[in-house]
């Protein structure tokens, strides 16, 4: 592993693209300093370049040299959710350019919680953006196989960490205004963020507040369509669409009905559990050729909240 290592950072020092394993999904890695390798993320994604991408440190300690100033709730986050799944937006420091932050004063910073991630960006010393390895709007890709079959030759080096643990992406909190908020909701909890900080914390931007991952209204989007229901809606929604002629598929919880002619994808019944097998399942449906994804909104408790997020931006009308 430690040679693995040493050829992952080589490739970050010329300037390559390396895709590593965290906790959320798997990242397309490039130095956030090598203003030539974020662009080619950029390219490789097909991403619009006014997208903002998150830095990922290897602590505390190396996201603050990216910051201008720490916003008074920083230190309590990072002590409580670093390494983990939660980036933090703040006033960015002379350090991250603005191929990194798509123009913006500001910068996302995040200390992913996965020994192979960690082990990397600490023998690598610096910064690492990090989308999610995949074509830009699809789905997130959890296990190195994902990568390999989205990306293929334009990734120079795939470190393979086994499937992710949390299955989608990380919680970005914007810390640059009056009060918390989140931009995204994903793998912290909006009630262990109120946990820790001790106060309400509100859900969306404000007008012209900062751009950050995964605010399009279509994104994380299968090839098949997906239509999004109540559990209760989910059999005769299913059972309708499947006379229409379309080949359909349930991604659904065992306690909800699903019809007997429709596919069924069986998800585990607890919020954390969906959120882990979602991108996996969707990536399975659309290799067995679905048209429609008929699924259940979940309970927004949890990571429930970042569940109906990531299904409702799949639904979206794409562009």
């Amino acid at each position: 592993m430690e040679q693995l290592i040493t050829e992952a950072v080589g490739v970050l020092k010329r300037g390559g693209l390396v895709a590593l394993p965290t906790e959320t999904v798997y990242g397309l890695g490039a130095d956030a300093e090598n203003e030539l390798a974020v662009r080619h993320i950029f390219a490789v994604k097909r991403r619009p370049a006014s997208h903002p991408l998150i830095v990922h440190v290897a602590s505390a300690r190396h996201a603050k040299a990216w910051a201008r100033e720490l916003p008074v709730h920083f230190d309590a986050l990072a002590r409580a959710f670093w390494p983990g799944p939660l980036t933090l937006v703040v006033w960015r420091s002379d350090r991250a350019s603005d191929a990194v932050t798509g123009g913006q004063d500001t910068v996302a910073l995040r200390v992913p919680d996965h020994p192979l991630a960690l082990e990397l960006l600490e023998a690598f010393g610096g910064g690492v953006a990090a989308p999610s390895a995949n074509r830009f709007g699809r789905v997130s890709p959890t296990t190195a196989e994902h990568v390999r079959a989205e990306l293929g030759a334009d990734v120079d080096l795939v470190l393979d960490g086994g499937p992710c643990a949390v299955g989608v992406e990380s919680t970005i909190v914007d810390l640059t205004g009056a009060e918390p908020r989140i931009l995204r909701p994903g793998g912290v909890s909006r009630e262990d963020l109120v946990r820790v900080l001790g106060r309400p914390v509100r859900l969306g931007a404000d007008g012209a507040d900062v751009r950050a991952p995964g605010m399009l209204a279509s994104h994380y989007a299968p090839r098949a369509g997906v239509l999004v229901v109540t559990p209760a809606q989910l059999y005769a929604e299913a059972e309708r669409r499947q006379t229409e002629g379309l080949r359909v598929a349930a991604l659904a919880p065992r306690s909800v009905a699903v019809p007997a002619a429709v596919h069924r994808a069986d998800m585990p019944e607890d919020a954390a559990g969906f959120a882990r097998e979602l991108y996996g399942a969707l990536r399975r449906l659309d290799a067995e050729g679905f048209d429609l994804v008929v699924t259940a909104l979940p309970d927004e408790h949890g990571l429930g909240l970042a569940v109906k997020d990531r299904l409702l931006k799949a639904a979206a009308p794409r562009t």
